[in-house]
């Protein structure tokens, strides 16, 4: 029982040592935060809630699979059997279970039929794999806060068990010393031992203990061949701080279906990415390393040590990996609506322009969570719209951080070899091998106006100026003709918001990095926090430069094919990874870097 009264950021853990609460939150006017009501059954009469964050732990648990019940009744809020003002009030709420939200916009009467007072039992099956079970009652801000009275809003629930879905091995009760003797022990006699038996006896314990002994060295040579391979294995996670979950082999192969061609979502360098399926049902994208792949390994670490130290709405959500032998597998979060590229450059759903203007604002933020909220300062360096994958309500999520790099932000660049995707590459970056965050703000002043116009950065089947896409939007700049740049099968737009992203996104490709604008200030202009400043002339590398010489001199630094799409490969773009670009060595890219302050 939970009875502990809990301030606004507190935590108990129950006589038993076997469940913890914490509590974030403070309700106005609340004495505490756990309900009571002599309306429902005993079970229901009390309940415990919180005005922001409710998270219950249950301890010391065996690893395996568990079912997970979540009682709950709605005992605070009326419903439509009353007739008066205070049934209006709606309770919402997200559940997240080992840190996946299982639920969204929970709604305790609702899910009772719109009646309180009526017990709602929901069931999760769920992998713990740490010893410990974590479940999550979060409050986003919907729903009343006032009806029917003051602070009735936030998480709510009445009871949580957590049951097994396999034969445990451990017990939770200690041994017992007070058993009474079975009756089988063995007895002991006065006659005294045969000499023909007694040698018998000797020859067989001479022998047997030789078997014995053999069997066991057997085994402790398997052990230590194990456990070195286990090492090997793991030896490339140990520079890691935040180390990943880790699959096995069998567990991808059977998630996938052996791999099939069915399951197969889109290949690049690196590899193919699957489809699968885990046991505890969550829907994953498998990526595969190929085999020989020297490059394709130092991305793998770089990706896992990236996107196993941020978390981030817009950034793809990493579930593990499996390394075992020479094979290596990164587990993602599937999301359904693949990539941007995809969606924008296909002949698909036509997304519109308010869902475009949302995908331009949720990859600002998540790029400004990378280079100046997350614990690192990252920056992306292949920011393109075939890395920005596209969830089930068309949220844009970064994606694929092999080419990522840490960046102290007390320098003013690093020297580093190219690499990246011609068309998305910032002139310092593409011409010299300067980095800094600003090459990531270039690429993505490239991707809105791809977002806007419905078109790749460079197409060769349009006419003139048309070709390169900064090319025709300054032009239409200069013009004043902005509008002209919009993708044609947009039938109706917000003029101020397309003017709004066009003008960012020349900022953002100004030949000077001191020019563009941080992703901070990028988010202040599309909200309009702050006026879009004004811009003045067309970057130099549109007057100086011609367009065709770049191209040539880009294409000689090609090495590979590009491997960066994580479910498609856009057959306009190529990777470039320079190899004279810089006097270091950048195979270990997120380990070692020359910076120049």
């Amino acid at each position: 029982m939970d009875n502990a009264t809990l301030g606004p950021a507190t935590y108990f853990v129950t006589d038993t040592k076997r469940w913890a609460v914490s509590n974030v939150g403070l309700f106005s006017g609340r004495a505490n935060n756990v309900f009571k009501s002599s309306v429902v059954t005993d079970f229901f009469q009390t309940a415990r809630l919180s005005a922001s964050s409710l998270r219950y732990y249950g301890l010391g648990l065996e690893n395996g699979f568990y079912n997970i019940t979540l009682q709950f009744s709605e005992i605070a809020i009326l419903d439509s059997t009353t007739t008066s003002w205070k049934n209006v009030g709606r309770r919402v709420f997200d559940i997240y279970v080992q840190g996946t939200r299982v639920f969204k916009d929970f709604n305790i009467q609702k899910e009772a039929g719109g009646i309180s007072y009526r017990s709602v039992q929901r069931q999760v099956r769920v992998q713990v794999s740490e010893n410990y079970l974590d479940i999550h009652l979060f409050w986003t801000g919907k729903g009343t806060c006032c009806i029917p009275e003051q602070g009735t809003y936030g998480p709510l629930i009445s009871a949580i068990s957590a049951i097994p879905d396999f034969k445990p091995t451990v017990s939770n009760k200690p041994p017992s010393s007070d058993e009474p003797p079975s009756g089988n022990e063995p007895t002991v006699t006065d006659k005294p031992p045969n000499s023909k038996n007694s040698r018998a006896g000797l020859i067989a314990g001479i022998v047997g203990g030789v078997g014995v002994a053999s069997i066991l060295s057997i085994l402790v040579i398997f052990y230590i061949n194990h456990r070195r391979k286990r090492h090997d294995d793991n030896e490339e996670l140990l520079g890691i701080d935040t180390k990943p979950y880790t699959f096995s082999y069998s567990e991808l192969k059977n998630a996938t279906d052996d791999f099939i061609l069915g399951n197969k979502l889109g290949e690049g360098g690196f590899g193919p990415v699957y489809k699968g399926t885990l046991d505890d049902g969550r829907v994953v994208a498998v990526k595969q390393l190929s085999v020989g792949s020297h490059q394709g390994k130092n991305q793998f670490i770089t990706e896992i040590a990236t996107i196993s130290s941020v978390r981030h709405r817009n950034l793809v959500k990493l579930y593990g990996c499996c390394i075992e032998g020479s094979k290596r597998l990164i587990v993602y979060e599937y999301l359904e609506n693949k990539s941007l590229d995809q969606t924008l450059f296909g002949n698909g759903v036509t997304l519109s322009w308010s869902t475009r203007y949302d995908i331009c604002l949720g990859l600002a933020r998540g790029l400004t969570y990378l280079h100046e909220e997350s614990p690192l300062r990252i920056v992306h360096r292949d920011v393109k719209a075939s890395n920005i994958l596209l969830d089930s309500e068309l949220v844009p999520k970064i994606s694929d951080f092999g080419l990522a790099k840490l960046y102290d932000d007390k320098k003013t660049h690093i020297s580093t070899r190219v690499a990246g995707t011609i068309g998305y590459l910032a002139p310092e970056y593409a011409m010299r091998g300067h980095l800094t965050e600003k090459a990531d703000v270039f690429s993505f002043g490239v991707v809105a106006l791809e977002v806007v116009s419905g078109r790749p950065n460079s197409d060769s089947s349009l006419e003139g100026d048309k070709i390169y896409l900064l090319e025709w939007a300054w032009n239409l700049h200069e013009r004043n003709c902005i509008t002209e740049l919009v993708d044609p099968q947009l039938s109706k737009v917000n003029v101020e918001e397309v003017n709004r992203v066009v003008g960012v996104a020349l900022l953002c490709t100004q030949t000077a990095p001191s020019l563009r604008p941080s992703m901070s200030r990028v988010v202040a202009m599309l909200t309009g926090d702050i006026e879009v400043s004004t811009v003045i002339s067309r970057p130099g590398y549109l007057t100086e430069w011609n367009f065709n010489d770049v191209s040539s001199l880009m294409t000689d630094m090609v090495t590979k094919e590009s491997g960066t799409s994580n479910y498609n490969l856009s057959p306009s773009t190529t990777t470039v990874d320079s190899a004279n670009r810089s006097p270091i060595d950048d195979s270990e890219p997120i380990l070692h870097e020359t910076w120049y302050g």
